[in-house]
């Protein structure tokens, strides 16, 4: 194995230090232990002891266990953020790690947000608290699987609850991606747009993979009249996504948020071409259809074809996505059309007669 290390000041992009170490794979753990310290003593570092437990702390002693669970969260993290086979693939992975290790606290917690992914975005029937608690019980305060938790409470329209969840989730680790992801979008599906703008960059410069977060903050950054950072942060989402599409050309959810890019930054003939492609490519993506319509509203280019891509978005929506389409400010303009609110409350009644009842109603929340 050869593993290259390289420090960068991004802000004027030089390299002040780069190393190459070569080994023998016999032990993962032993190469990561070794190489890390070769780095620290190679800078002139000195560990705090809590950083020192972070870079030996991996949760699990079983390598096929750690594998797994990094081929789930490359899962997690890629460029298609809303795409139900995702999260599919990711809760497998993650059954098979928990399997082999039943005491990896992440692995657990890692299943739980994919499955509930599943529950309130998809409208499946999976429930992942109990893979939130088996993560909470191996783990106290394990910041992913309150984070699960979190978006259970917010389900049932306990937000105060739901908050008190990530700030104890956050005062455990703020660092980890997926924390910042569940922080903002907390905040977000409160209408609570500049609050979830910190934790949304974070997580942007976290993960250079990550697609879903940049897409957000230009929805926040629009929604605050912020237009030097929209563009910003527009700029870097589409390059994210021309690189992501360029390795996977049938990746739909990437190209609407390329789209939505496109559209904020005025490029509206080209945003028509990739809302054509993606619908080309991967026609039954929900989530793409959504993040499509949003390009073409928030910039006024073609409400009607906006609608035409919601129709049959509205006929599968869960509970939970339509309190998002409710608080999204890329719909506003078209909250008064007729034809939007008929679609809309039409999906509210399927969903209450259904059996899914609105926060706020005394009611939990359930998967169709």
């Amino acid at each position: 194995m050869r593993i290259s290390a390289q420090l960068t000041d991004s802000t004027i992009s030089l390299q002040l230090w780069a190393d190459r170490y070569d080994r023998d794979l016999n032990d993962i753990f032993a190469i990561q232990d070794e190489i890390s310290k070769a780095i620290v003593g190679a800078l002139k570092l000195k560990l705090l002891p809590t950083e020192k437990k972070a870079i030996e702390q991996r949760g699990t002693t079983s390598p096929d266990a750690y594998n797994l669970y990094l081929l789930a969260r490359k899962q997690w993290i890629s460029g298609k953020a809303g795409d139900r086979r995702r999260d599919e693939v990711l809760v497998r992975i993650c059954r098979q790690a928990v399997s082999i290790d039943p005491s990896y606290a992440k692995a657990w917690a890692l299943m739980a947000l994919g499955q509930s992914e599943l529950r309130f975005w998809h409208g499946l029937e999976e429930d992942g608290m109990p893979a939130a608690e088996q993560a909470l019980a191996l783990e106290l305060n394990q910041p992913e699987a309150l984070c699960v938790k979190a978006r259970y409470l917010q389900g049932e329209g306990r937000n105060e609850d739901a908050d008190r969840q990530v700030a104890v989730a956050l005062r455990t680790d703020p660092e980890p991606w997926e924390v910042n992801k569940e922080a903002a979008m907390i905040a977000f599906r409160q209408g609570r747009f500049a609050e979830a703008i910190p934790y949304w960059e974070k997580a942007v410069s976290l993960v250079d993979t990550d697609c879903h977060s940049g897409h957000m903050l230009v929805c926040c950054y629009e929604s605050i009249g912020d237009l030097v950072n929209r563009d910003r942060m527009a700029h870097i989402t589409l390059a994210r996504v021309e690189k992501e599409v360029a390795q996977n050309p049938t990746n739909g959810s990437a190209m609407a948020m390329g789209a939505g890019a496109l559209c904020a930054l005025g490029d509206g003939d080209r945003a028509r071409d990739w809302v054509d492609r993606a619908l080309l490519m991967d026609p039954e993506n929900m989530s793409m259809r959504y993040n499509l319509a949003c390009a073409l509203a928030i910039h006024a280019y073609d409400y009607e074809v906006a609608m035409d891509l919601l129709s049959p978005y509205f006929a599968q929506i869960s509970m939970t996505q339509l309190r998002h389409i409710d608080v999204d400010p890329d719909l506003k303009a078209l909250g008064e059309l007729p034809r939007y609110r008929a679609m809309r409350d039409g999906a509210e009644a399927r969903l209450t007669a259904a059996g899914q009842h609105a926060p706020g109603s005394g009611k939990a929340t359930t998967a169709a």
